[in-house]
């Protein structure tokens, strides 16, 4: 038996009506559910309702709810793609389930929508860039522009937007530095569309009609191209994407493509190196990009902590997507486990580390400016040409 839809503005209405009737389930995993939820949910995994022994009654006293004759049960997830077969399950078994139509994206989207028209929010996220975080992500922000001159007079910079906290962020930097009039440069706002869904792309223009950042979208469809590629197409998908990127800030007369990687991207990626594919090398400040002449890509947010990040987008009560794309619900489908990338298991083995070395993240990101080529047994130069130490033992 399917179980029928609530609509968010509904929910909304019983939340405000009667509230005491409703039983809220979150069905993601934890990292998504502390990251923001709908307020008074509970979480339970959907592998967990999905199983043979589990009881609804006995998992709810567990985490402090208590059925009524009158509660009225809504399951959710981001999408409302994974939380369909729990709540249908439920429904089978007899309980009063309502599945959120389009999920907490878009229960989130109807309520960002109200604030489209108030300059508030925009000005106290400019604010805090000036005052409060002032040097932990402006100042730091500056500082890789300047250590690693990413920035020159007359440069034409393409700000690309994922709809994520670090690019959305990498954006209201890039206009408080406008603002400053310091370097006489340009920047458009680009973002491109993969194939997100309709909340997906509400999410994004509505953060930047809230923001007040000029955006510009284009359509690529890379989401049908990789959906039948097997396992993971993680790593096509982003080479495509950054083929389009290139192309069309060039269609806009930018010769920089700027990219919201930040300090934690890069100390994972050194780790990952090493670890997964017996290298020693990093993610790059800046590159020089190989089929698009003229064209160069640069990390601003390189010296940004990503807590930093995750203050500024709390502090102004910000809402931003993650991963949006198809094979991640498909993931949450299949094994609430499948999401767990490499990326994920070097940033746990990193925080792991640092509670016996403190100064393990800056020991990692520093490594790759100090190392020491007579204390190698082989490295590649520019060209790609191998070098071993016996060539002048």
């Amino acid at each position: 038996m399917a179980a029928p839809l609530i609509s968010p503005d509904r929910l909304e209405e019983i939340r405000t009506e009667e509230p005491d009737r409703l039983v809220l389930i979150d069905v993601r995993n934890e990292e998504d559910f502390r990251a923001g939820t709908i307020p008074g949910a509970v979480r339970i995994p959907r592998s967990t309702l999905l199983s043979d022994d589990f009881s609804l009654a006995q998992a709810l006293e567990t985490s402090g709810k208590a059925l009524r004759e009158d509660s009225l049960i809504v399951l959710f997830c981001m999408s409302g793609i994974p939380s369909r077969e729990p709540a249908d399950r439920l429904c089978d078994q007899g309980y009063p389930v309502l599945l959120l139509d389009g999920g907490y994206g878009n229960w989130l989207l109807q309520g960002m929508k109200k604030e489209t028209g108030d300059t508030e929010k925009r000005e106290q996220a400019e604010k805090s860039l000036r005052k409060r975080f002032r040097h932990e992500i402006m100042g730091k922000f500056v500082k890789a522009i300047t250590d690693y001159e990413l920035l020159k007079p007359g440069d034409h910079i393409a700000c690309c937007i994922s709809g994520g906290k670090d690019s959305m962020l990498m954006a209201m930097c890039f206009r408080e530095l406008k603002r400053r009039n310091k370097i006489p440069f340009e920047v458009s706002y680009l973002c491109m569309d993969p194939g997100y869904s309709d909340t997906t792309l509400g999410m994004i223009q509505t953060n930047a009609a809230i923001l007040g950042i000029p955006l510009t979208v284009f359509r690529s469809g890379i989401f049908d191209a990789v959906d039948n590629i097997p396992k993971s197409p993680c790593y096509i998908c982003a080479r495509m994407r950054r083929g389009y990127l290139y192309r069309h800030a060039q269609d806009l007369g930018c010769n920089k493509i700027a990219l919201g990687h930040h300090y934690d991207d890069v100390i994972e990626t050194t780790l990952m190196s090493i670890l997964y594919s017996g290298q020693v090398q990093t993610m790059m400040p800046k590159l020089h990009s190989t089929n698009f002449e003229g064209m160069e890509l640069i990390r601003p947010l390189y010296l940004v902590r990503e807590s930093d990040i995750k203050k500024w987008r709390d502090s102004n009560g910000l809402h931003f997507i993650r991963c949006a794309c198809h094979f991640t619900d498909q993931c949450s489908i299949e094994d609430e486990n499948a999401g767990v990338s490499r990326r994920l298991e070097a940033k746990q083995l990193i925080a792991e580390l640092k509670k016996t070395t403190p100064s393990v993240e800056g020991n990692i990101f520093r490594s790759m400016d100090n190392i020491c080529l007579s204390a190698v047994t082989g490295y590649k130069d520019r060209r790609g040409v191998r070098h071993s130490f016996l060539e002048d033992y």
